[in-house]
């Protein structure tokens, strides 16, 4: 079973907007009765019809099948040469189906449009516009622009004067006029002018368009000037007939007031100064008092050291130290595992930590622990998750005391995205050393 099919022609040419047919004949080379469908594959698909679009045929008998062609006036259906199909399917024996080939010539036409955007500015120097252009043809086509005044008023400045454009798309194109002259005052002169756009195939076009030129000074200035004259003279004359004799006025009274406020002032302060000598005795007493109880004797002279205070703590034993344990720990899948930074004190010493300084200046993720170590036995000192902070101190009234042999250990769990690379946190530690 099976089926054969003759195209008419397998070359066709066809204008958009019109149609063209060939004529395909199905054979049913098969044993039994069979239908068999009729349908045109690739690119002309979308325009393409069979007529019918389907035939039933006993065995060895042959039918005609009308394909017409028809794309549409449309930039979707580009010029130039279209390959197509003609399928024939077979009810009864799918795999006796058969597919002819051919090409259908798509010839080109030019459909272009030209405008100007604005058609009409109104400028004192020089106005703005855009050329619009569209081509819905089916093929590109390039443009030169050529603007123009019919009395040479006009200077044109152009962004650019060719262009290309792709079939179904549209171009802008910026263009200035500005004129040759300018004034001052006047009423505002239209300059019509044109743009030619010459198109590579097809017949030239003209979008035409007008600057409205105005006075270069605004129409409001000269009534505002008029207006502010006008207001300044009101002003004048309200300050010297109403507010200078009343500041005047006003003035004199708040010299009278203030003479005698500043009167009232010294007689207070007459007064008062008795007192704030009194005053000023008592705080000598209570200086010398104080100065006292704090070692110092107020006869000695200046730059004197202070005398021993009565149950005055011993100086803190031990020498100062201080030190700090740098961290760079990689990435971890898992938040428990720890990397160890240790620090061994001198064998000799025992510390006294009254400071700690945690430091994460890059934002790392994760945890960092601070731990003693006792010959193996750790135990936990601080734990804090790296996120929370950027920097952070720690003061500790009862110091914290590493005896001899004990070891500081930082241990860091690192979290951080893969982008960001190893936790590098700090942790510095001060006190004194035994």
């Amino acid at each position: 079973m099976g089926a054969t099919a003759t195209l008419s022609a397998t070359g066709l040419a066809v204008v958009p907007g019109e149609d063209v047919t060939c004529t395909v004949v199905v054979r049913n080379t098969g044993d039994l009765v069979d239908e068999f469908t009729v349908d045109v594959v690739g690119d002309a698909a979308g325009w393409a019809t069979a007529e019918p679009a389907s035939v039933s045929l006993v065995p060895q008998a042959s039918a005609s099948v009308v394909v017409r062609f028809a794309p549409p006036r449309a930039a979707e259906v580009a010029a130039g040469p279209v390959a197509f199909g003609i399928r024939v399917v077979s009810r009864e024996d799918q795999y006796g189906s058969v597919v002819e080939e051919g090409v259908v010539e798509v010839g080109a036409f030019t459909d272009m449009s030209a405008e100007l955007v604005p058609a009409k500015v109104e400028a004192g120097a020089r106005g703005k516009f855009e050329v619009a252009i569209d081509n819905v043809g089916n093929h590109p086509v390039a443009v030169r622009l050529h603007p123009a005044d019919p009395d040479g008023e006009l200077e044109f400045k152009l962004d650019r004067a060719d262009v290309v454009l792709a079939p179904g798309t549209a171009a802008f194109v910026k263009l200035t006029a500005k004129p040759r002259t300018t004034f001052l005052r006047g009423p505002s002169q239209p300059r019509p002018f044109r743009v030619e756009v010459v198109p590579s195939s097809g017949p030239p076009l003209a979008a035409a368009g007008m600057l409205v030129q105005r006075q270069l000074l605004p129409k409001w200035l000269l009534p505002a000037l008029i207006a502010l004259l006008a207001l300044a003279l009101v002003l004048a004359a309200l300050w010297f007939t109403v507010l200078q004799p009343a500041v005047k006025s006003a003035a004199r009274e708040a010299a009278v007031q203030q003479a005698d406020q500043v009167k009232t002032a010294a007689d207070e302060a007459q007064a008062g100064a008795g007192q704030a000598q009194e005053q000023a005795k008592e705080a000598e007493v209570k200086a010398d008092a104080a100065m006292k109880a704090a070692g110092l004797d107020p006869q000695a002279p200046l730059g004197s050291p202070p005398t021993a205070k009565p149950n005055q703590p011993a100086e803190v034993p031990g020498d100062p130290t201080d030190f700090r344990v740098a961290a760079d720990a990689a990435i971890v899948a898992n938040p428990d595992v720890f990397t160890d930074f240790v620090f061994t004190p001198p064998a000799d010493k025992t510390l006294l930590i009254s400071d700690i300084v945690l430091q994460n200046p890059r934002g790392d993720t994760g945890t960092v622990r601070v731990v003693r170590d006792v010959e193996g036995t750790r135990s936990v000192l601080l734990d804090l998750g790296l996120a929370n902070f950027r920097d952070h101190d720690l003061h500790y009234v009862e110091p914290l005391r590493f005896k001899k042999g004990e070891k500081i250990v930082v241990l860091v769990s690192c979290q951080n995205p893969a982008e960001k690379g190893n936790c590098k946190p700090s942790v510095s530690f001060s006190g004194r050393a035994l």
